[in-house]
């Protein structure tokens, strides 16, 4: 993986909860590592559903390997949020291909 293409940078989200100075519960997304990105593949994907088709635009993320993430994970980039569909391993702990859709709401 050639660091020229890793052009982006995106950060990698996960689900928390932490606790206030109450100690109430609070659920956030927190910041687990921001990363060189290289931006594969952006479309938009039809998917025949229940009620009917419906589309939603999916991005493929390069990035080197992270051990530990997850599909509950998810990519900030952009201003945007997306949610992670796929992860994949490129060679042997070589980089990850992060399939996303954007998140909804």
């Amino acid at each position: 993986m050639r660091a020229g293409k890793l052009d982006r940078t995106i950060t990698i989200q996960r689900f928390t909860e932490t606790y206030d100075e109450v100690g109430t519960p609070v659920q956030e997304w927190a910041d687990l590592a921001t990363v060189r990105a290289q931006i594969i593949q952006v479309t938009t994907e039809e998917f025949t559903r229940g009620w009917g088709a419906s589309s939603e635009a999916a991005i493929v993320f390069r990035i080197r390997h992270i051990n530990g993430l997850t599909l509950a994970d998810r990519v900030s980039y952009g201003g945007k949020t997306y949610d992670l569909k796929e992860v994949k391993e490129i060679g042997r702990r070589r980089g990850l291909d992060l399939r996303a859709t954007a998140a909804e709401g």
